[in-house]
């Protein structure tokens, strides 16, 4: 009876020692499941902080700009891992001052609020030189996509803006420079000045596709090449007199509503043509090889086109012999003549400075460009052996009359036929006379 009392009595206190244990279990393993929970979120939040958009060799970085202050002479190149939205400044160590901006097919996007609001997607200060490369993308948004007071190469890449596109400025100090050879590049306006800048700086474009406007009074742009959308303000900047193609035409005849500046071209709308004898043929002139060819330079004021005077002798040579078999009538085997026509520069003396009236100075632009040629044939169509005329007979001895032959038709038959009858009748009548005549002797 005591046993079974004691054991009673034990039972709540070991019930109340299990409880406690499983509350501290429970607890412990709530706490250690926050704990888990919070250490991944930080995990996950840092993990996100230094997500890699930049690289420069093989260190990546989370942010271009931070990349950007870690170039170095030895390697100088930005590579852009994915798109971004961040205004950046060519700010790098001492002692770097030309960088690369490898877009690497990705976009670059203006930041459009914090602490970068009102700032270019990129700004290349004074004293440093950028060089971009594409494919990619450069975006402004509402903000330039490029300010520049130092040195601006474009390569390649799309550009865009909905306001203007890049900004450049010459001051008391500084001058910037610009030079385009390749690339996509669409805003409003295209170019124009930083509020401070005096001028433009020196802005050369060489190359590219541009749809939007060029301000006026921007005396330091060149467009040597390249092809634009609008072409109502372009004169003003052809400092090279390159020439602008007319009517948005390409150099192959198709339309697509650009105008483009060549790169001294020479083009040749009938590159083939065939001279028919029987038509006439003269002698040409190298002036009137161009017009037959329809051969032109796209509007390089201090270039001239000159044809080959041997190749062009040659093809005389051959219209002279043409025109002599067709006057003989014999036999002209068809002939093809290629003649080059070659652009090259005037003398020193003739250069014509298409600046003069703005100060920029002649054009100096002659080794990338002298001896580029295009070529034209002619062909002179054959000229057939004419056939020979019959032989007329020989005089003084002419061709003997050939002797009649007889008719055998069947009025020949008819004519025999009453002649015979007449011979009866003739013999009858002679008959009867003999017999009258012997009746009257014996009468008498």
């Amino acid at each position: 009876m005591r046993s079974h009392e004691k054991r009673v009595n034990v039972c709540p206190r070991t019930q109340g020692k299990y409880l406690v244990s499983v509350v501290l279990t429970a607890v412990f393993a709530i706490a250690s499941l926050f704990g888990t929970l919070l250490f991944s979120a930080d995990a996950v939040a840092d993990a996100a902080e230094s997500q890699a958009v930049a690289q420069v060799g093989n260190a990546t970085y989370a942010s271009v700009q931070e990349a950007i202050g870690h170039t170095s002479m030895k390697n100088a190149t930005v590579t852009l891992l994915t798109d971004v939205a961040e205004s950046v400044t060519i700010a790098p160590p001492k002692g770097v001052r030309n960088v690369t901006f490898d877009l690497n097919g990705h976009a670059l996007q203006a930041t459009e609020s914090g602490g970068a609001a009102g700032f270019a997607t990129i700004t290349v200060p004074a004293n440093m030189q950028l060089t971009i490369v594409g494919p990619g993308t450069v975006a402004g948004g509402t903000q330039p996509a490029v300010d520049c007071r130092g040195a601006l190469h474009v390569e390649g890449g799309t550009f865009t803006s909905d306001a203007t596109l890049m900004r450049f400025a010459e001051t008391d100090e500084t001058s910037a420079q610009g030079s385009f050879s390749d690339g996509t590049f669409i805003a409003p306006t295209l170019f124009n000045l930083l509020d401070d800048a005096k001028n433009l700086g020196y802005v050369t474009v060489r190359g590219g596709e541009y749809r939007g406007m060029i301000p006026a009074g921007l005396n330091t742009l060149a467009l040597l090449s390249g092809s634009f959308s609008d072409s109502s303000n372009l004169a003003p900047y052809l400092a090279d007199s390159l020439g602008l193609i007319p009517d948005g035409t390409s150099g192959d005849g198709t339309g697509d509503g650009m105008f483009h500046i060549g790169d001294l071209a020479i083009s040749s709308k009938q590159a083939s043509v065939e001279l028919d004898p029987v038509d006439g043929l003269q002698r040409l002139s190298a002036d009137d090889l161009l017009k037959l060819t329809e051969t032109q330079l796209n509007g390089i004021a201090d270039y001239l086109l000159v044809v080959d005077s041997d190749q062009l002798q040659a093809l005389n040579d051959q219209i002279d012999s043409a025109i002599q078999a067709v006057g003989k009538r014999k036999a002209f085997e068809a002939v093809n003549q290629n003649i080059t026509i070659t652009a090259v520069r005037n003398g020193a003396d003739d250069v014509i400075d298409a600046n003069s009236s703005r100060g920029a100075g002649p054009q100096l632009r002659t080794s990338d460009h002298d001896g580029i040629s295009a070529q034209v044939a002619v062909t002179i169509k054959a000229v057939a052996e004419p056939e020979k005329p019959e032989e007329p007979g020989k005089p003084g001895d002419p061709e003997k009359p050939e002797k009649p032959e007889m008719p055998r038709s069947g009025s020949a038959v008819q004519a025999l036929a009453i002649i015979s009858l007449l011979l009866v009748i003739a013999s009858a009548i002679c008959a009867y006379a003999t017999v009258h005549l012997q009746s009257s002797c014996l009468h008498n």
